[in-house]
């Protein structure tokens, strides 16, 4: 078998089933055979038969004139009723030397078959003469019929500078925004006289006292501070007392005394006993390690307390997408609980290590948290839109290439049904457009709907092309 013997066969498996429902679908009216045979007999000298069907519209056909179970004559089909062969072409026009030379003649039902002289194929039905011009326009081109363009629903986009955006998908886990976390600590030991804030989860004000306290060092800082208060007003002038007030007022600062008690004892000139410990920030107490009565050291973490107005969300982002993803990378947040209510944040942070177990990369995202929506250990889909602060490139629809693999192509509209296959280099891809590095220029326009046609149609006629070249006989 030649090497396009399984073109051949494709070829006619096509062809069979597209007039097999093309009969099957196509049931003529009660009159259609009359008015058929009619037209035939009306403009039987310039129109061309290419088969006879069954009368009933069964898928069977004949290359002769025949009969049916039932004695009806099989139809006659002519070549401007085939809808893969489309109306009868003109005739070839004539120049003033004479007619158009004949290049070869091909097979009538669209088979990779070409022969140099006048012959019938297995149906009998006569080959085709492709004339000078008719086959391509050049050696880059191929034309198609606007007919057959309208039937396959050929659309084109002319090819625009846009942004590129590809969305790149990931997990992610809601975390605390660890620059918003605060201990509360003292700097000395003491004694829980009471609790104000008692349970974990209660949300506190900055300044909101947190607990009540009794502590032997800071009693002894503020009588330092008493001391060397009423020293500097009994002796405004002298430098020891001023060196005297400004160090007992350091040591209560030291320890962590509130301002507002430094200018009370000042002010007031008396020693209390006990301080209400202010909370040093807004938040939610996330951990309470204190009791009311509890003696407490010097360092002990009493309270942690989180900011929850804005959180981190960390995505795992696989290995292959690393690349794409960069500080300053809008993203958007949705959790599972309010899928409706997706929050955008952008990438503050990519971590520098990868995990080996999943091949990921964490990428921290910063996030608002409005009316408290997000919790921290959520689970949250994250998609990062890619290329969406990027500078505009020449772009066609995802749908305009035809990837084989080994090469892209695109198919250029050069007008009047004339299409020319165009190898091009794509550069990032993105939801509905790919860059364009090489082999188009914006203002073009490319096919982005039936391209497969339109490709097969090329290929047809390459196929074509390359037999004649090899066939005909010098």
């Amino acid at each position: 078998m030649s090497k396009f013997g399984p073109i051949i066969m494709l070829a006619a498996g096509l062809a069979a089933g597209a007039a097999a429902g093309f009969w099957q679908g196509r049931m003529p009216p009660a009159d259609g055979p009359a008015r058929v045979e009619q037209t035939a007999a009306a403009s039987a000298s310039d129109r061309r038969i290419l088969y006879y069907r069954d009368p009933g519209g069964a898928p069977f056909w004949s290359a002769t004139p025949k009969k049916d179970a039932n004695g009806r004559d099989y139809l006659a089909v002519y070549e401007d009723q085939e809808p893969m062969f489309g109306p009868p072409s003109k005739k070839p026009t004539t120049s003033a030397t004479g007619e158009r030379r004949i290049l070869y003649y091909r097979n009538p039902m669209g088979l990779p078959d070409t022969s140099p002289v006048p012959k019938k194929d297995w149906m009998g039905m006569d080959y085709i003469a492709v004339y000078e011009g008719e086959d391509q326009d050049d050696g880059k081109t191929v034309k198609v019929g606007l007919d057959k363009i309208q039937r396959s629903g050929v659309r084109t986009e002319k090819v625009e500078r846009r942004v590129v955006v590809r969305p790149v998908r990931a997990f992610g886990t809601v975390e605390h925004d660890e620059s918003r976390l605060t201990i509360v600590t003292m700097r000395s030991d003491g004694f829980i006289e009471d609790l104000f804030v008692n349970k974990t989860g209660q949300h506190v004000h900055a300044g909101e006292p947190l607990f009540r306290v009794y502590s032997p060092d800071i009693q002894r800082a503020q009588i330092d501070f008493i001391v060397a208060v009423r020293s500097l007003g009994r002796n405004t002038s002298g430098s020891d007392a001023d060196r005297n007030f400004d160090g007992a007022m350091q040591r209560l600062r030291n320890l962590g005394v509130p301002e507002t008690r430094i200018r009370e004892v000042r002010e007031r000139g008396d020693n209390p006993r006990t301080l209400d410990w202010p909370s040093p920030a807004s938040g939610d107490v996330i951990v309470k390690r204190i009791i009311n009565g509890q003696r407490v050291a010097a360092g002990d973490e009493l309270y942690r307390i989180a900011d929850h107005s804005h959180l981190w969300v960390i995505a795992d982002i696989a290995e292959a997408d690393l690349a794409a993803i960069k500080v300053g990378t809008r993203a958007t947040v949705t959790v599972r609980a309010y899928m409706a209510r997706p929050i955008n944040g952008e990438v503050t942070f990519i971590y520098p290590e990868l995990r080996a177990e999943t091949r990921t990369a964490r990428v921290r995202i910063e996030v608002p948290n409005p009316d408290d929506l997000l919790k921290v250990d959520m689970y949250a889909d994250v998609v990062f839109q890619v290329g969406s602060d990027d500078e505009p490139v020449a772009a066609v629809p995802a749908s305009a290439v035809i990837d084989s693999g080994a090469r892209q192509i695109v198919l250029v509209a050069k007008g009047d049904g004339r299409f020319e296959p165009r190898p091009v280099k794509l550069g990032r891809r993105g939801e509905s457009h790919v860059e364009v590095i090489q082999g188009v220029a914006s203002g073009e326009e490319v096919v982005t709907a039936a391209t497969f046609l339109i490709d097969a149609e090329s290929n047809l006629r390459a196929a074509l092309q390359s037999f004649t070249q090899q066939e005909t006989p010098k």
